[in-house]
């Protein structure tokens, strides 16, 4: 029995479970809003929610793929002492359930699913991949105007309702002026001329690369995510030098994820940039174009 833990409706969920309906493979998917229970049954861990129940020594595998992974239900307890008691004995046992699914076969991990970026880029730099220069900053005192971008740190770039009716997106910007006054900690990085962008998803020591030329259009020319919707940028397969691909496999190995998005620069001086590494990032797009059929290949791996 395979177990998904994904979000309710996300696309990228429905495309897998098509395929792994055709492959005639069962499996229990788990949304954001369940929470467990967690019960022992002829002595075997037992886990129920108001949608799904399940033995755990019956899954198989495990897909990570969103929403916030298992979540449990716990009792509360008038006394004090009983329920800080209470509180550390649901704490190991729901300890035990996610290590023991995560020591499945399983794509990403509940544990890690949240990458911090600032430390990937120290892994990337340690394997030997090349990361243009950057700092964070609380002013724009050694900042190049025009020479460097800013961009977010953080796992999350959609800001829901930021204005009263509009969600909005933390895009890559050129920094084009000085700032006069301090500010929250800002990433800082040098600008690479580029010559196109290239995404590429890594499934357990397979790589799929797209370049993406993006730098024609001065919508996408910074940030391809700021799709141009009448224009689309052109994407076609493509191969990372092999010397590349073994210092990315050997990122994924350091940060013990083994499934993921990601992204390189490359320059007009013929060099390979690495930006960053997305575990949940979506990639049916780029994969439908490619003809990779990554959707497949993640039913096929579970």
């Amino acid at each position: 029995m395979i177990l998904i833990l994904s979000s309710n409706l996300e696309p990228t969920t429905n495309e897998v479970l098509m395929w792994l309906n055709k492959m005639n493979k069962s499996y229990i998917r788990v949304h954001e809003d369940e929470f467990f229970e967690i019960k022992i049954i002829n002595k075997k861990f037992f886990l129920e929610s108001y949608r799904n129940s399940f033995f755990l020594e019956d899954i198989s595998s495990v897909w990570y793929r969103r929403g916030g992974g298992l979540k449990f239900k716990r009792e509360t307890y008038k006394n004090p002492a009983v329920n800080l008691n209470m509180n550390e004995a649901y704490h190991w046992l729901e300890d035990y359930v996610i290590k023991k699914l995560e020591s499945k076969k399983h794509i990403n991990k509940q544990r890690n699913s949240k990458l911090n970026k600032l430390l990937v880029l120290e892994e990337a730099q340690k394997v030997g991949l090349l990361v243009p220069k950057y700092f964070l900053a609380e002013n724009t005192d050694d900042v190049i105007i025009n020479k460097m971008i800013t961009k977010s740190y953080t796992e999350n770039i959609i800001l829901e309702a930021v204005n009263e009716n509009y969600d909005g997106i933390l895009y890559t910007a050129v920094v084009a002026e000085h700032e006069k006054k301090p500010f929250f900690p800002t990433f800082f990085q040098d600008k690479i001329e580029k010559e196109y962008e290239i995404r590429s998803f890594y499934l357990d020591g397979k790589i799929w690369s797209t370049a993406i030329i993006s730098q024609n259009d001065k919508q996408t020319k910074t940030d391809y995510r700021k799709y141009n919707v009448q224009t689309p940028n052109r994407n076609v397969p493509y191969n990372l030098p092999p010397e590349i691909e073994i210092c990315l496999t050997k990122l994924f190995q350091v940060l013990d994820v083994n499934c993921g998005s990601a992204d390189f620069i490359k320059g007009k001086d013929g060099k390979f940039y690495f930006l960053e590494i997305n575990p949940l990032g979506q990639f049916l797009g780029l994969s439908s174009i490619c003809n990779y059929s990554l959707d497949k290949e993640i039913a096929q791996f579970l």
